[in-house]
């Protein structure tokens, strides 16, 4: 009863005359060794690029069974989450409100876990799959096999398997600070294992280590959205690719989902989630409607089909001992960038679930989002792999201007296609935005003192200074060095996720058999009430 009898005498404090204020050992380090990378990538480019880059491969070839194991048993804690006693627990007791709406809650998670990835690899992806497949499989490339195959690795990367890595960080955070009364902090996470006292202690420096790797995966990603826009612009209207143009494009970004951030939850957050969850499921049927539907629903169901068999050949065996580089190139590689986003991230899918219970949060963040994935690859990368059929085209436009043509030279050959392009670029500026509020809002949160949940927000400044960071390494990036160089540093940053996940999935494990053991705040105060 140790650990109970530690909680409930260190309770977390709800004063309302305390405000958060900056956190200087959590935030320093990562902001700076964040900007000694960049520097050291402009000094010498080629030696730093090849230096993270041993490091990543030895990583990945070394370790790659930790990030698949993790991703795996995420999974299947999540099922017998769902299954057990643990999934009727409400968040914040028995007694809390939710914060917002169903579909609000649901807008906000779906925008905050797909950024602009999902624009860009629901095409890209499949194409490479379909033209290059991996040589272990024994199958030709530009093949009915090879394109089966290529939309059911899709849905891999995708779908079940990464949102179960976001839920198990989530659910335990969410458990810890609200219902164990703990901290806003990453190493409320481990108390169920370590104790309050070391697992508080070590908080400082996975807080800081989390931060490094999510603000340089926000920086790369922000970079392959200025990209991205960048060539709508100049397909829809000639706009030049010039350093100075993604500069504008990078301001005009950070603005955008800072001052959202800045707005709070209930405000910035919700609305532009509101707005870009339509924008999606109003995007994805044009193209349903548009495109070749009788080749997505053929290409999508046997994608499906072939699911399992991907899962078990690609996901378990190869993830575990590869027989060639594609898995630690795909796969693996894959399950490093999720797991380097997923503590920050979990610290706010955890607070906006609160008065949600347990079962209902693993409904929108692992159920509904995967079906809504597995909807939008299936229509996108079908539309991808048909118009490839029909000449090769697509194929082309990647090897000639790179990953990103793929899409556009896709739109283009759709009906009303400059019209659809416009939207395309707009759906990605409010996709990177809202991930990008939503993030912003738990980085300068946890590099905080006195987060509570009466005074729930950070200090407005330090969102700023966060947001102007990521905008600023993205551009620098893109124009003077190599965006592969932060993406990289960003991966590193899975290897640590990944140990921290394998213990969360433990301690989340633990409470789950027996709950009522660390709900401390239905010992405490039944009548929880809504937060602030």
């Amino acid at each position: 009863m140790a650990v109970v009898k530690s909680m409930s005498t260190t309770t977390t404090k709800l004063d309302s005359e305390i405000t958060p204020k900056l956190n200087p050992i959590v935030f320093w380090p990562p902001f700076s060794l964040l900007l000694a990378a960049v520097v050291l990538n402009l000094i010498e480019p080629q030696a730093f690029a090849a230096a993270i880059g041993f490091v990543n491969a030895w990583l990945l070839k070394y370790f790659g069974w930790l990030y698949t194991v993790t991703a795996m048993t995420s999974l299947g804690l999540c099922v017998w989450i769902g299954i057990s006693r643990f999934g009727k627990v409400r968040l914040g007791g028995r007694h809390a409100k939710p914060l917002m709406s169903f579909w609000n809650w649901f807008a906000i998670t779906l925008c905050t876990t797909i950024a602009t990835g999902i624009l860009f690899w629901s095409t890209a992806e499949p194409l490479i799959h379909y033209t290059q497949p991996p040589a272990f499989l024994g199958i030709a490339g530009k093949t009915v096999a090879a394109e089966r195959f290529a939309m059911s690795a899709l849905f891999l990367h995708w779908t079940i398997v990464p949102y179960s890595i976001y839920c198990v960080a989530s659910i335990m955070f969410a458990f810890a600070f609200y219902n164990m009364q703990l901290p806003f902090s990453l190493g409320s996470m481990l108390v169920p294992l370590f104790g309050e006292r070391r697992s508080l202690a070590a908080g400082v420096a996975i807080d800081s280590i989390c931060l490094y790797a999510l603000v340089a995966g926000m920086a790369a990603t922000l970079g392959t959205g200025i990209l991205t826009i960048s060539g709508g612009l100049n397909s829809i209207i000639g706009v030049p690719r010039t350093s100075l143009v993604w500069g504008l494009i990078s301001i005009a970004i950070v603005c955008t989902f800072v001052i959202s951030s800045a707005t709070g939850l209930m405000q910035g957050i919700r609305v532009l989630s509101d707005i870009n969850a339509k924008g999606l499921f109003a995007l994805g049927l044009f193209v349903l409607v548009v495109g070749p539907w009788g080749a997505i629903l053929f290409a999508g169901l046997w994608g499906l089909l072939d699911f399992a068999w991907v899962f078990i050949r690609i996901g378990l065996f190869e993830g575990l001992r590869p027989s060639d580089h594609w898995a630690l190139e795909w796969s693996i590689f894959y399950w490093a960038v999720w797991m380097a986003w997923t503590p920050v991230t979990a610290c706010f899918l955890g607070r906006i679930a609160y008065g949600r219970t347990i079962r209902e949060f693993l409904v929108v963040n692992l159920l509904l989002s995967s079906l809504f994935a597995f909807a939008w690859m299936a229509v996108w990368g079908a539309s991808t792999l048909h118009m490839e059929k029909q000449g090769g085209a697509l194929s082309l436009a990647m090897d000639q201007d790179g990953r990103e043509a793929v899409s556009f030279a896709l739109i283009s050959n759709m009906q009303w296609g400059k019209t659809l392009v416009i939207f395309y670029v707009l759906s990605a500026f409010v996709c990177f935005v809202t991930s990008a509020d939503s993030n912003t809002t738990a980085m300068a949160s946890l590099s905080s003192k006195g987060v509570t949940l009466e005074q729930p927000e950070a200090k407005t400044w330090l969102k700023i200074v966060w947001g102007t960071l990521v905008g600023t390494v993205a551009w620098v990036m893109i124009s003077f060095a190599d965006v592969e160089g932060v993406k990289i540093l960003s991966n590193l940053g899975g290897f640590p996720a990944a140990c921290l996940l394998l213990l969360v999935v433990i301690a989340l494990f633990r409470v789950s058999l027996n709950p009522d053991h660390y709900n401390a705040i239905e010992r405490e105060s039944p009548a929880s009430a809504k937060p602030d």
